[in-house]
């Protein structure tokens, strides 16, 4: 099967079900007058999110009534519910190979197949890209799982000739050659935004950028207008940082990005934790709820507006995006 036709079925299918989704909503014995056709105008705001008990159990039982939405601060109206669990997903895995990766990628590389093979299902789409002193795209939209591991297979470090082994008088404080937010920004802006559906970015790096184009904003408005979340894996080898006497800060880079797009940052202790992580996003994914509705704020004035979702049921905690921009007139 070609890609267009992957995506063309994929699309079908999810209109269908946004189509029974409407009917489902409308009055019971309603039928529109013979010959006349309706023509609906409206904007609805598409959310998905996890919900967690305080011991970080996913909760998986709730009813559209547990639910209280708000942007920018007004209650808004719960249109459309529904407990995900087979609608396809759009992936895009990011993987760091920059120089400070090395003596993990070997290890991401299994981690991630194995995730690959246990999340993916004929009906999702997954890329593959690579970020160093490069953006590159080793594996293009597919359903496949052999088409990614290949790809995932030609994955090399790539590195400035003067990786920082030998400072001399001006030793640097950035690691060099790691275009996390250009492939961030990528990622979303070219190729996640004009798909459907349930849209995520699984990112593995140590959450360090040096020699993007793009700063952490305008990667951030990309995630965001491309309706996705972030799921990172903030992964990085003490021994490279020791050595080099740098101090690692990439966490709170990871976390930010995850919290703000309504995903997930976990930080394995060792490479042995690191299928555990794999593990646990999968479980996410397959553990959503989504949520849609009409804002009460009709303008398209492409603003960014924030949006708090809370449950009734005391001790759960919402993992969702916090906020979304409006379509421009």
């Amino acid at each position: 099967m070609s890609f267009h036709t992957v995506k063309r079925s994929r699309a079908v299918a999810l209109l269908a079900g946004i189509a029974l989704a409407g009917l489902a909503l409308a009055a019971p014995g309603q039928q529109p007058p013979p010959g006349e056709v309706f023509r609906v105008e409206v904007d609805v705001v598409s959310l998905y999110c996890t919900v967690k008990d305080k011991q970080g159990g996913l909760v998986t039982d709730l009813e559209p009534g547990d639910f209280e939405i708000r942007e920018d601060g007004k209650l808004q109206e719960l249109k459309y519910f529904a407990r995900e669990t087979d609608r396809p997903l759009t992936l895009a895995l990011l993987v760091d190979t920059s120089i400070s990766q090395e003596a993990l990628l070997p290890t991401e590389k299994e981690a991630a197949t194995q995730f690959l093979r246990q999340v993916l299902r004929p009906s999702d789409l997954a890329l593959l890209i690579t970020f160093d002193i490069d953006v590159d795209l080793l594996q293009d939209f597919t359903p496949e799982v052999e088409r990614l591991q290949k790809g995932l297979d030609r994955a090399r470090i790539n590195s400035p000739a003067d990786t920082g082994l030998n400072p001399g008088p001006f030793p640097r404080n950035r690691i060099l050659g790691t275009r996390l937010y250009d492939a961030i920004y990528l990622a979303s802006r070219e190729k996640l935004a004009p798909e459907v559906g349930r849209k995520a970015i699984i990112l593995v790096s140590d959450g360090l950028d040096a020699g993007s184009s793009v700063d952490d904003k305008r990667a951030m408005e990309a995630v965001h207008r491309s309706d996705s979340m972030i799921y990172a894996i903030g992964i990085a080898d003490p021994v490279y940082y020791h050595v080099r006497g740098y101090v690692y800060t990439g966490s709170d880079v990871m976390k930010k990005l995850a919290g703000e797009t309504g995903g997930r940052a976990i930080f394995p202790s060792n490479v042995d934790e690191l299928q555990k992580a794999f593990d646990e996003i999968a479980a996410e994914l397959r553990s959503q709820y989504s949520l849609g509705y009409t804002p009460t704020n009709r303008a398209h004035d492409g603003k960014f507006r924030k949006i708090e979702i809370k449950v009734k049921r005391p001790g759960l905690r919402v993992q969702a995006r916090r906020g979304y921009y409006a379509p421009s007139s």
